[in-house]
């Protein structure tokens, strides 16, 4: 797909082709546009600016901040922390500019307040204040901002399958697509549902890497001057960022060499294809299903929401419950093989909405094969196993299972304290806490992290359109 000149493939002016990262995001251009600045504080909370403004700076990244810039007239927050995968940041923008600039079934102004719906659910105020702004600047009626009470009824209708694509998207059925595709005043085409489907799927995977990354509000918003933190549950304790002075420094180190250890011992037995069977795998997929229901993050009591949100929620308590609770009916568990994402999901998106299929693919392909062949301060390693690892843990939270993995792979390979990280950023963002980033992984890179988040943006994206596509194909036949 060709994006139009001035996005991608813009050829700047050879005046900004020299421009470093630092300048592009300098207080005025020639031109006199202003431009963001950070307060000193940088992009996110959870990593120093000098992690993310590296000197140097390759020029692949240099030349999509200058093209984001040119693009969108601002470099934002989460630009800039992607900006650590350029490859990644290429493919998630094009992305997202074809969702949300480009021709489709639905207005401009109705997907973003569609991503302002999205980002409302995990009380995301830095998303809902981005596209509060972009809604006024396509056109949008005001009026709809004072909330969701204000919103058209055919918007309003979302609400129900946006709550369960947020937080249990198991329990999408092909009623629900069925009640918005009836005919009426207020009915959806299936064109309309499923950008409104790709939307919503991809602010609330987003939302999850603003809260897993610690993304502090743009400084022109108002929580740039300390109204609106990134998190509801901001944790004030100073979690050790580089100060891991003594044993919490060796205890790191100890930590890298047993993830190498393990990953060595995997692939070693592997080669000697030691059978596992069917139903010994089976009884490990249930087990780490059953797990999970112990890595949840300590439930914090305050639920307030912030009004800014609150407005564009309803039924704010429903949230995210595990897949399977003991004495409860659970719902059946989707096996991935039923319903992929290459075989099914693919090619419903490629028809019903042109294009956006094969940036949805390469965009996952993209994530999933992203690899520097490096764990913390050790090159030329095959991370291959590990990148699964994370991207099934994902899919397991939800209830995907792939029959042919492994699933002992997980629990050999995440230690507690990163299975805590990967399910509060995957299933309530909104707690995440600087700790919870610190605590993990304590001798890698940033930027490590941050592909961590990626991996959890992508795979949770996956996860829910899966169910979502798969209630579409059931109306369908």
């Amino acid at each position: 797909m060709e994006l139009p000149a001035g996005v991608l493939s813009v050829a700047v002016p050879s005046q900004g082709a020299s421009w470093s990262t630092k300048e592009a995001l300098s207080p005025q251009t020639d031109t006199g546009v202003k431009v963001p600045q950070q307060l000193g504080k940088g992009p996110s909370s959870f990593i120093p600016l000098g992690e993310i403004l590296q000197e140097g700076v390759e020029s692949s990244l240099r030349q999509l901040l200058i093209e984001a810039f040119v693009s969108a007239g601002r470099v934002d927050n989460i630009t800039m922390v992607m900006g650590l995968h350029p490859q990644y940041l290429s493919s998630f923008w094009k992305t997202q500019y074809l969702l949300l600039r480009m021709d489709g079934p639905l207005p401009y102004h109705k997907r973003h307040y569609i991503a302002i719906m999205a980002a409302a659910r995990h009380q995301c105020s830095y998303l809902v204040g981005l596209h509060m702004e972009e809604f006024l600047r396509v056109g949008g009626n005001p009026a709809w901002l004072q909330g969701l009470h204000c919103a058209p009824q055919k918007l309003r209708n979302l609400n129900e399958i946006n709550k369960l694509l947020a937080h249990r998207p198991w329990l999408v059925t092909k009623e629900h697509i069925e009640a918005l595709l009836k005919t009426g005043e207020n009915s959806w085409s299936l064109a309309e549902l499923v950008q409104a489907l790709v939307l919503l799927t991809h602010y609330h995977s987003l939302a999850s890497f603003v809260f897993g990354c610690g993304i502090n509000p743009e400084e022109d918003q108002d929580g740039g001057h300390g109204c609106w933190p990134p998190s509801p549950h901001s944790d004030s304790s100073p979690a050790s960022d580089d100060s891991m002075g003594g044993s919490g420094g060796k205890d790191a180190m100890q930590e890298v060499e047993v993830l190498m250890a393990r990953m060595k011992l995997l692939q070693e037995s592997q080669l000697e294809e030691e059978g596992v069977t069917q139903e010994e795998m089976a009884t490990r997929f249930e087990l780490e299903k059953t797990e999970s229901l112990l890595v949840a993050p300590s439930d914090i009591a305050d639920h307030s929401l912030q009004s800014n949100v609150l407005c564009f929620v309803e039924d704010p308590e429903f949230s995210y419950k595990d897949f399977t609770r003991r004495g409860e009916q659970a719902p059946p568990t989707f096996h991935a093989q039923d319903y992929t994402w290459e075989d099914h999901g693919y090619s419903l998106i490629n028809r019903l909405y042109p294009d956006v299929g094969q940036l949805l693919d390469e965009k996952f392909q993209v994530v999933y094969n992203l690899t520097y062949n490096t764990i913390a301060m050790h090159c030329g390693v095959d991370t291959s196993m590990l990148r699964r690892a994370i991207w099934n843990y994902v899919h397991c939270v939800f209830g995907i299972r792939y029959d042919d993995y492994d699933y002992g792979e997980v629990n050999q390979l995440l230690e507690r304290s990163l299975k805590v990280y990967i399910k509060t950023v995957a299933c309530y963002p909104e707690k995440t806490t600087k700790r919870m980033y610190t605590q993990f992984w304590r001798h890698f890179k940033h930027s490590e992290k941050v592909h961590i988040n990626l991996l959890l943006l992508e795979a949770r994206m996956q996860a829910a359109l899966l169910y979502a596509l798969r209630a579409v194909t059931r109306y369908m036949t």
